[in-house]
């Protein structure tokens, strides 16, 4: 559709753009990124036929652009410029019509029924058909954005050319503009070049990316190899971090601040903010903690202050147990938002926590664990399992700063020497007669200060996955044992 190849240009005898070559298909959703100053809104005058090259060629459906007549290039190509806060006092039907006076044929121009037709067609497609009698002025941003945005595709363009689209736009409106372009890039074929300045909303909708940097093409590919940490931070001289989308398979960039120094003074997680009552055992730590976990509240990965392990009858049946711990948190004054939530229906007076130092490293565990429940994973196939609250949980929080791989090998490492603590106990599955490996619904948090030292591995050659191993082990043994004993006193 589009091919740039070796192209040169600016203003004057300042070149801006040197030497720059990508395509572009048919039907693309194609981002340009680079921060200012590098040379994004003059390669989309040179695309839209505003500015002539210096060297080089641009070529749209294999024909020089400088051979198009201003007539054909309006019927090839439509820009959609930054919506700024001033509008003409025209209404929106009349705007929106603009847009087909390429079409228009004749001395004396007029407004056809085909173009009446058009005109409805978009404008509903769009949703500002309900607002065809309003004046521009009186509309909010949003809004006057869509109404370009369809006079823009009522010239019935092949490429369709933007210039930060979603500026000035509130989140809601941004998201409904993209999600209209993309699926219009899908359903009619139509090619769209947008400049953008936030990385994340180009790796969603883009289906490739080009990367400027000081008016040279540092790299053209799709989203997942151009949002690189070194391409971002050697372009925008800045810290970031790459994380994946929770929901698309597309990478997410995170800007990272510079540290106060006072969130950097040092924390040592131990006993001294572990509490106990009838209802929960609790954990406050005194910063966030990045915490990966199974909880029924606060699962997965994010930064938590609170921890709550919460006792609940053996018989508790409640469908929407999230709602349920939710509001039980509420209810004693725990925010769920800062807040990892766990249940179990172990007594937790047979709680078991302790610190565990190697050098430089330490740890501190907290296990509930009973055994009622025990099951044998390999052989629980076999059989119609009832869920029922976790016997045995398992708190690990550490004193360093883990990366992602270390957070996941520190589960694997807490719960192999779980299982092991299991085996030595000699606890077995009373459905299969065979060791068991846990109980049924068994849950884990590890939770880090990310403070200190670097720990980018915790298997169990490590000296974090060896304590990890040490106090899981050792945790959950005594806590089992605790159970054990109270059980045979009933």
């Amino acid at each position: 559709m589009i091919s740039v190849q070796q192209l040169t240009a600016g203003y004057e005898n300042k070149k801006i753009l040197k030497n720059i070559s990508f395509t572009v298909q048919a039907g693309e959703f194609f981002g340009i990124l680079g921060p200012n100053g590098s040379g994004k809104t003059t390669l989309l005058k040179v695309l839209s036929g505003l500015l002539p090259t210096d060297n080089g060629s641009v070529t749209i459906q294999g024909k020089d652009i400088s051979f198009y007549s201003s007539k054909e290039l309006a019927k090839t190509i439509a820009v959609l410029p930054q919506i700024t806060s001033n509008s003409f006092s025209y209404r929106v039907k009349e705007t929106v019509m603009l847009g087909r006076y390429a079409h228009q044929k004749g001395l004396f121009k007029g407004i056809q029924p085909e173009d009446e037709q058009v005109v409805e067609e978009v404008m509903k497609q769009i949703g500002v058909w309900e607002l065809q009698d309003r004046v521009l002025d009186e509309l909010s941003g949003g809004e006057r954005q869509r109404v370009f945005l369809a006079q823009s595709l009522v010239q019935q363009p092949k490429i369709l050319i933007l210039d930060e689209p979603t500026n000035h736009l509130d989140l809601s409106f941004q998201k409904n503009l993209l999600d209209l372009l993309k699926h219009r890039s899908k359903q009619d074929n139509l090619t769209i070049i947008s400049i953008f300045h936030d990385l994340n909303l180009a790796s969603l909708y883009c289906d490739r990316l080009l990367l400027l940097h000081e008016g040279k093409e540092k790299l053209v590919d799709h989203p997942e190899n151009v949002l690189s940490v070194k391409n971002i931070e050697e372009v925008y001289h800045t810290k970031v971090e790459k994380r994946p989308h929770p929901k698309v398979p597309k990478p997410q960039m995170v800007i990272i601040p510079e540290a106060d120094e006072a969130d950097l003074e040092d924390v040592i997680l131990g006993e001294q903010y572990i509490g106990e009552s009838d209802d929960y055992i609790s954990y406050h730590s005194p910063i966030p903690l990045k915490s990966m976990s199974s909880g029924v509240i606060g699962s997965g990965l994010g930064w938590y202050q609170h921890f709550i392990n919460r006792h609940v009858p053996k018989d508790y049946d409640i469908s929407n147990y999230y709602e349920d711990m939710k509001q039980y948190l509420y209810d004693h004054g725990f925010d769920p938002s800062f807040t990892v939530g766990m249940m179990t229906a172990v007594i937790l007076e047979d709680v078991t926590y302790k610190k565990f130092k190697l050098g430089d490293c330490s740890i501190f565990v907290v296990v509930t664990a009973g055994v009622g429940n025990a099951v044998d994973v390999s052989n629980s196939y076999q059989f119609d399992l009832e869920p029922s609250p976790g016997t045995i949980n398992t708190w690990v929080f550490i004193n360093g700063n883990l990366s992602d791989e270390a957070f996941i090998q520190a589960i694997v490492t807490a719960t192999e020497a779980k299982v092991k603590a299991m085996r030595d106990l000699d606890i077995l599955d009373p459905k299969t007669g065979t060791f068991a490996t846990g109980t049924s619904t068994d849950s884990i948090m590890i939770a880090a200060t990310q403070r200190g030292k670097k720990h980018t591995f915790a298997g169990s050659i490590t000296s974090l996955g060896k304590l990890i191993g040490q106090g899981v082990h050792e945790c959950t043994k005594e806590a089992i044992q605790k159970s054990v004993k109270r059980r045979s006193k009933l």
